[in-house]
């Protein structure tokens, strides 16, 4: 079983972005087959300067589906950006969720890549809270080296 109770995948699309194309990206977060399963809410929003900014976000609670987000994700970050993510690990861990940012250009195009600017925030929700716990499990997935 895996310890993860949650994943939730949040992404702002700005007034100047294609809604799709960045429904796209969020999707290609996910397994594709089992990218239908998961429902995208839409919200609208209003930013500080009135500019509209739509907010796509999902919460998978099933567990065939976070193993498969990890695995995918694990695959597909490159070997640099997991050194990235355990040498500021304690920067992307907080009372058992691990907060991971991607680059949203690189995820519309099938890759995954770290980013911080304008991102899609993954927060995955661990069972056990403890750091050394979630670090040994994301090892385990290869998501950290």
């Amino acid at each position: 079983m895996i310890p993860i109770a949650y994943i939730d995948v949040r992404v702002f699309a700005h007034a100047t972005e294609d809604l799709d194309k960045v429904q796209t990206a969020a999707r290609n977060t996910l397994p594709p087959e089992l990218a239908d399963t998961v429902m995208f809410k839409k919200t609208a929003l209003t930013g500080h300067h009135g500019n509209s900014i739509t907010l796509f976000e999902a919460r998978i609670k099933d567990k065939k589906v976070a193993r498969a987000f990890l695995e995918k994700l694990a695959s597909g970050l490159s070997m640099v950006d997991k050194e990235v993510l355990n040498s500021e690990i304690a920067q992307h861990l907080e009372n058992g969720n691990l907060y991971i940012r991607l680059n949203k250009q690189s995820a519309y195009l099938g890759e995954f890549r770290l980013g911080s600017a304008d991102p899609i925030h993954v927060r995955m929700h661990f069972r056990k809270p403890g750091a050394e716990e979630v670090m040994e499990i994301c090892r385990k997935f290869g998501l950290l080296p």
